[in-house]
């Protein structure tokens, strides 16, 4: 990894994180100290020698990289000091999964954007076409409110899924009666591809799709529409008020529609705006994955504004959570993991739908 990679990193992370400078330098510098850690062990040899030299010159130029960004953030000078950066080994802030996260897909969307010009993705796959509205698709009187996800794996959970195919889970959940499909586009950590994405579009040309990943530029919203997205994920929790508005303006002038994601009150305050089609409770904390319940959708169904449709996403595996969910005003429901964990998550979801018209008429 070369220094001029890192300090570009550490550049679009003081963009992206805004206000938690000292967070997007603990990233970088986190990144720099992995890349440099076995070169900075006990030289072997003159070629070890020369290249830890080297590697102390270049962590010095990223130390001064550092500092500019630092300075123009008077909140973090204290805390965090150019002492804490002049040595390999010194303490930082311990990154959540979600900063980890965000790291790497900073590094992969500038990596794209090298690939594939903006303007040539304007001009690929299915940017043209006409998109479906999950808006209708979720106010129609018989829809069973389920957008349901093909993901095969996750940070938490690690595999879920890798023994089927795209095309035979999406259109299993179609036919089931899903009112959207959720397509993880996210490699790394998810185990999702741009092609899965491509798969549930061509395979399923009718329904909504929302492209289900981490979005922090305005590439990646022109990348989905090409891919053949409807529906873009905007998460509050790794995305400051302005970059919500803006995003969401790109979403909409490009005729799509925006999915905001929250997990609390304070996410919900700061990120709503005008451009906002839908909003989702994620009943899962981001930054540790750890809950399994659905109170936080609870807590923010009378705090989301009456004009919004509102989603409840993760954590639903019981078809009496979906009543109560009902019960408090949510008209979509997303659910991945409970049916992809399944052989059949086509047939998964197609019981599940039967339980919850059970319940309905009992």
């Amino acid at each position: 990894m070369s220094c001029e990679l890192v300090i570009s990193a550490v550049r679009k992370f003081g963009y992206i994180f805004q206000n938690k400078i000292g967070v997007a330098a603990t990233l970088a510098v986190a990144i720099w100290n992995v890349a440099t850690a076995r070169v900075a062990a006990t030289p072997k040899n003159a070629n070890d020698k020369n290249a830890f030299g080297q590697n102390k010159i270049l962590h010095t130029d990223l130390v001064n990289e550092l500092q500019i960004i630092l300075t123009k953030n008077r909140r973090y000078n204290s805390q965090f000091t150019h002492s804490q950066f002049t040595t390999p080994s010194f303490s930082f802030k311990k990154m959540t999964i979600l900063d980890t996260i965000i790291a790497q897909k900073s590094l992969e969307v500038e990596a794209r954007k090298a690939r594939v010009s903006q303007e040539t993705l304007t001009k690929q796959g299915y940017f043209a076409k006409a998109t479906n509205s999950l808006k209708l698709s979720l106010s129609n009187p018989a829809s069973s409110g389920i957008i349901s996800e093909f993901k095969r794996k996750s940070p938490s959970k690690g595999i879920i899924n890798d023994q089927v195919t795209v095309a035979d889970v999406t259109t299993g959940y179609v036919a089931a009666g899903a009112a959207c499909l959720s397509v993880l586009t996210d490699e790394p950590f998810f185990g999702g591809t741009d092609q899965d994405l491509l798969e549930a579009r061509k395979a399923n040309p009718t329904i909504p799709i929302l492209r289900k990943d981490f979005i922090i530029d305005e590439y990646q919203i022109f990348e989905a529409k090409a891919l053949g997205a409807d529906v873009i994920l905007l998460i509050a929790a790794n995305l400051t008020p302005t970059q919500v508005y803006e995003l969401g303006k790109v979403v909409k002038s490009l005729g799509m529609e925006t999915l905001l994601e929250v997990h609390d009150q304070e996410e919900l305050d700061r990120s709503l705006c005008e451009y906002i089609d839908v909003v989702g409770v994620n009943n899962r904390n981001l930054k540790n994955f750890a809950e399994q319940n659905v109170n936080a959708s609870l807590a923010l169904a009378d705090k989301i504004p009456a004009h919004l449709l509102k989603i409840s996403e993760s954590c639903i595996s019981k078809p009496e959570t979906i009543q109560q969910l009902k019960s408090v005003g949510y008209e979509g429901f997303l659910i991945g993991e409970n049916f992809m964990k399944t052989p059949n998550p086509g047939q998964a979801l197609q019981q599940f739908i039967a339980q919850i018209d059970a319940l309905a008429f009992a």
